[in-house]
């Protein structure tokens, strides 16, 4: 079966949730479309985490970034998004993602979106 764009993104167990340590996963294949020129946009996306639990599994991520490239979007909400969605499924202690837009209209875009896990937000320990 041909894989398919997909808003499902997986998390697996992480092989070492006792340690800080940081995942970093760029694309240069990131696509989505301005929603008010119907132009496609372009942009080099990196996301960087320090994960506790869960892991984001790969071909989940690839297809979950796929899912964006027939969809309007402005570059800052996408960006939102994308956070949004990888920290309700990962719950890391830390993770940001910064989209570098092509230039269009001799204008270059750069979105950073962080988060970081408040003592408040962390999860219940495991029984």
């Amino acid at each position: 079966m041909p894989t398919q764009p997909s808003k499902e993104l997986e998390p697996i167990p992480n092989p070492k949730p006792e340690r800080d340590y940081e995942i970093e996963i760029t694309t240069t294949e990131f696509t989505c479309v301005c929603p008010k020129t119907g132009q496609p946009d372009f942009a080099t996306l990196t996301i960087r985490y320090v994960p506790d639990r869960w892991i984001v599994e790969l071909k989940s991520l690839k297809c979950y970034l796929w899912s964006f490239r027939n969809e309007g979007h402005y570059h800052e909400a996408v960006t939102n998004q994308i956070l949004d969605d990888l920290v309700r499924v990962l719950q890391p202690r830390r993770l940001t993602v910064v989209a570098d837009f092509n230039v269009r209209g001799g204008l270059h875009t750069v979105v950073t979106a962080r988060y970081e896990r408040t003592v408040e937000a962390a999860p219940a320990a495991a029984d």
